[in-house]
């Protein structure tokens, strides 16, 4: 599984097929398609492939505009930026949320799943606004920043919410 991953990580674009022919290649030992589909599977790994983009229209009512650009951060709590990362273990992957302070690069608050569902990610934020607010929260446009429970529980609590712009990994760095 990790060879997988590796693979999977440096060319995103092949499928069980080619992983499959690589893993034959490097071991010598002849490994069943279907065994490498069913561990790409398990592992939540998937071709990256030009697909429909059918949930545009949806998601796009919960899309907010980049509110920092040129806007100086000069004080505690005046921007937060929150993420999700993955961290491999031993036996699979663990997901990471993260909420960072961008003035002082403290780590408000964090929270481990196993899952990638969004309810680790709202009990993380709302134990994180249970202590303080900032005036605006960052985000990149991912599923669990365009939900309506996120757009609600941030904006009930009087936050002001930037996403990044679509194709600007670098926005929230």
């Amino acid at each position: 599984m990790r060879r997988i991953d590796e693979i999977h990580t440096d060319e995103p674009t092949w499928g069980y097929r080619t992983i499959t022919q690589i893993l034959r290649r490097e071991t010598g030992v002849a490994i069943n398609r279907k065994r490498v589909r069913r561990l790409m599977r398990d592992m939540g790994l998937y071709v990256i492939y030009p697909k429909p983009n059918l949930s545009k229209r949806y998601h796009q009512q919960f899309l907010r505009p980049y509110l920092l650009r040129k806007v100086a951060i000069t004080r505690p709590d005046q921007v937060w930026g929150i993420d999700i990362t993955y961290i491999r273990m031993s036996k699979g992957f663990m997901y990471l949320f993260v909420i960072i302070d961008w003035y002082s690069r403290y780590i408000v608050d964090y929270e481990l799943s196993s899952t990638l569902d969004k309810s680790f990610v709202l009990a993380c934020l709302k134990r994180a606004l249970s202590f303080g607010k900032p005036e605006i929260i960052n985000s990149d446009q991912g599923g669990h920043f365009t939900n309506p429970e996120y757009i609600r529980l941030v904006e009930e609590a009087g936050v002001k919410i930037s996403m990044d712009g679509k194709g600007q990994c670098l926005d929230n760095a």
